[in-house]
């Protein structure tokens, strides 16, 4: 009989050993499983309404600014405003006779611009940075502002080839306030030569407000007119 009462006792041993260990391998599960969710999450896909006025526009072209905000407009929440909105509306607008705008998240495309480029798919990327800029009114210059978004559609597009888009050379006439590409390739010299964050940090303080003229010399220990000489005597980028 003491020998049969110590296996009884041994196996309820084990059985609670067992309990506790399924619920501890459950938990464990779970908890990676969180971990796992709580990833994808920084990484989720921004939710696109689509405005199309234009009956005649190949869906392809929609198609393709789609998978651009896909794969781009998370890389570019990580990598420079985790607060940005989610949820983005693409307009197909058949009266706008510009390019394109973005304003209170919705970029507007025109549709002319899309007939006579249809390869020119990029600007999406330039124009989803004005969506995760979201700097406040007066917040900096102008031509800053544009040569981020242009230099974001430099580093981060997917197609700018195939649009024959590119950097505008550098030629002795230009001015770091001629915006756009020319302000870009800029910041392009200027991350790899003195601080390869330095669009990141500019980009936080037009965001918060804190921008100034200073911080160029505090960024490169030169003031924006002694980079900009710099540049012009060896305007040489790699990318």
């Amino acid at each position: 009989m003491i020998n049969i009462q110590f296996v009884n006792i041994t196996l309820k041993i084990n059985k609670v050993k067992l309990f506790f260990l399924l619920i501890l391998t459950f938990a464990c599960v779970t908890l990676q499983g969180c971990a796992e969710k709580d990833s994808k999450s920084s990484q989720q896909a921004p939710e696109i309404t689509v405005i199309n006025e234009d009956a005649n526009l190949p869906p392809t072209i929609i198609e393709e600014f789609q998978n651009i905000i896909y794969k781009v407009y998370p890389q570019l929440v990580e990598d420079f405003n985790n607060n940005a909105r989610m949820n983005i509306t693409i307009k197909i607008d058949t009266t706008y006779n510009g390019v394109a705008y973005a304003s209170n998240g919705r970029v507007t495309v025109s549709s002319q611009w899309l007939d006579a480029k249809p390869n020119d798919l990029d600007l999406m990327t330039h124009e989803i940075m004005h969506i995760i800029q979201a700097y406040p009114n007066n917040s900096g210059p102008g031509w800053l502002i544009e040569g981020i978004a242009d230099y974001v559609r430099h580093k981060y597009g997917v197609s700018n080839a195939k649009a024959g888009w590119s950097l505008t050379e550098f030629s002795d006439t230009q001015s770091y306030e001629n915006s756009y590409r020319i302000t870009a390739r800029f910041l392009v010299w200027l991350s790899e030569n003195y601080d390869e964050k330095i669009v990141n940090k500019l980009d936080d303080e037009l965001r918060s407000g804190d921008y100034s003229s200073d911080l160029w010399k505090e960024y490169t220990g030169f003031n924006i007119d002694q980079l900009w000489d710099l540049y012009s005597k060896n305007p040489e980028i790699k990318s």
